[in-house]
């Protein structure tokens, strides 16, 4: 059964390339575009890392964890960088390497594989000085007055073909704005001349011939993959928004320098919307894990409602997503505490490992059901459903044999084999039952007391006193969610 997967340049869904088996070297070379480290990442951005990690969780399972090199960057010098360091007057490693810290700190907790290699910007500025002396070399670039050094968009034919961007607005022109020392307008940098009142101290001798200064961004990507996975990669992945220019500068760059194909396979990731629309902290919905997890969510129901939309198309993602998550997150745990009470297994012990399962030889339903949806272009609400709807069959076997003791024993195989799928499928998706769904708020006793009072009030069917009481409430910073049976109280958003 081969991973399927869109791939945004032929616009086709197509097999990924599948690594010899028989040839240790031969490994499949899997690139994304990892964070720029002055601020928290959002939940826009682990959007993709998430997506990302759940191709890499089945990519392991496919090839075997040994086939399968990841890379991960970081950007750790660009305009928005460098910009936080004249913001806050402290040194560029030190903004870098405490939202480096954090952005780990939230893929842990989100369960977010590490890549094998997360290379750095600012440890590659080597290679990525060489690169751009070789595109010089071959007529691909070109040094500015100011010492600057600018790719010639139009010394490579092929531009355009990912993103489609030259059939519809592209022009080359060698109309410039006053002041700009590139030939056209098209054309993008490779490397900055230093400013000393933008750049601070953040400089590094340049190409031959050019002047000090910094690396473009878009270079970064095109050296570090080339330096950890060679001229050509199996597949790069980044988020829709990377799309044009980034990745098609890639492209460019990273051809016209190897002289080969850069990327096999393409595969990007779409927007995320919330509560209907984008987000935006003007709009005050605006979050970051931490600011979920402050809510009372936990970072599993997080990762969940991640996964509840097809990659490829816009999620919706609402506080009621997290809701749903953490029910069904509740759901999975009791399925699989059942299943180890059944078979006489310590549950922390059984889904508690982080260790990649086994793929077994004997496919069975659950297993065939999830991998036939999830290797199929990563549709990830269809692979959710499939487990549900194999989750509620065992659940049903389960009550019908309730009362028979002897089914149990003659059963411990069937038992083995469904945990042995429940946890390779939750491998396959990230997803922990060790870990407490929900994080347990805090709530002052005060609080309690008028939820409870309003409860009681709506039972009576005292609207009038409930509504007051609900005012009292968000008066007070809490929202009070009802459902047929209980409530639920969140702090409201500041």
């Amino acid at each position: 059964m081969p991973i399927r997967l869109f791939d945004s340049l032929t616009r086709e869904v197509r097999e990924l390339r599948r690594p010899d088996p028989s040839d240790p070297k031969d490994v499949f070379s899997f690139y994304n575009c990892g964070p720029t480290v002055y601020a928290p990442a959002h939940i826009g951005n682990f959007r993709t890392f998430v997506v990302n990690d759940v191709l890499r969780r089945l990519l392991e399972l496919e090839y075997g964890p040994d086939k399968v090199k990841h890379v991960r960057n970081l950007t750790d010098v660009d305009d928005r960088t460098i910009g936080q360091t004249q913001k806050e007057k402290r040194p560029l490693a030190e903004i870098t390497q405490k939202w480096t810290d954090k952005f780990h700190a939230d893929c842990d907790a989100l369960n977010c594989l590490r890549p094998h290699v997360e290379p750095t910007a600012t440890g590659h500025i080597r290679e990525q000085v060489d690169m751009i002396e070789c595109l010089m070399e071959k007529g691909n670039a070109y040094r500015a007055a100011d010492g600057s050094v600018y790719f010639k968009i139009s010394s490579f034919p092929g531009y355009g073909a990912l993103s489609r961007i030259k059939e519809r607005e592209l022009k080359v022109t060698n109309t410039v704005a006053d002041g700009d020392h590139k030939d056209s307008v098209s054309d993008f940098a490779l490397w900055k001349a230093y400013k000393p009142e933008e750049d601070g101290d953040v400089k590094w001798p340049g190409p031959r011939g050019a002047s000090e200064g910094r690396p473009g961004w878009h270079i970064e990507c095109s050296a570090m993959s080339k330096k950890h996975l060679g001229d050509t990669i199996d597949l790069h992945t980044g988020g829709v928004d990377l799309l044009f220019p980034h990745h098609e500068n890639e492209i460019a760059q990273s051809q016209c320098c190897n002289g080969t194909t850069f990327a096999r396979h393409w595969y990007h990731s779409e927007h995320l919307l919330v509560e209907g629309t984008t987000m935006s902290k003007s709009k005050g919905n605006y979050y970051t894990l931490g600011d979920l997890v402050e809510k009372g969510y936990s970072p599993m129901a997080v990762r969940y409602a991640l996964l509840m939309g097809h990659p490829r198309k816009q999620l919706n993602f609402m506080l009621d997503s997290l809701r749903a998550a953490e029910s069904a997150l509740e759901k999975l745990r009791g399925y699989a505490e059942d299943l180890c009470k059944l078979r006489k297994l310590n549950f922390e012990k059984t889904f508690g490992s982080a260790e990649l399962p086994s793929m077994p030889a004997e496919r069975r339903p659950l297993l065939n059901d999830f991998l036939g949806r999830i290797y199929d272009d990563l549709n990830t609400p269809g692979a959710l459903g499939a487990l549900f709807t194999h989750l509620e069959d065992g659940w049903q076997w389960i009550g019908e044999h309730a009362d028979d003791p002897e089914s149990w024993e003659s059963n411990q195989d069937a038992f083995q084999h469904s945990i042995d799928e429940l946890r390779l499928v939750l491998f396959a998706l990230g997803l922990k039952l060790d870990a407490q769904v929900a994080t347990k708020l805090e709530i002052p006793p005060a609080i309690t007391t008028l939820a409870e009072k309003r409860w009681a009030a709506k039972q009576a069917k005292d609207f009038a006193t409930a509504d007051a009481l609900r005012k009292e409430l968000a008066a007070a910073g809490w929202s009070m969610l009802d459902s047929k049976t209980d409530y639920k109280l969140e702090p409201l958003k500041k």
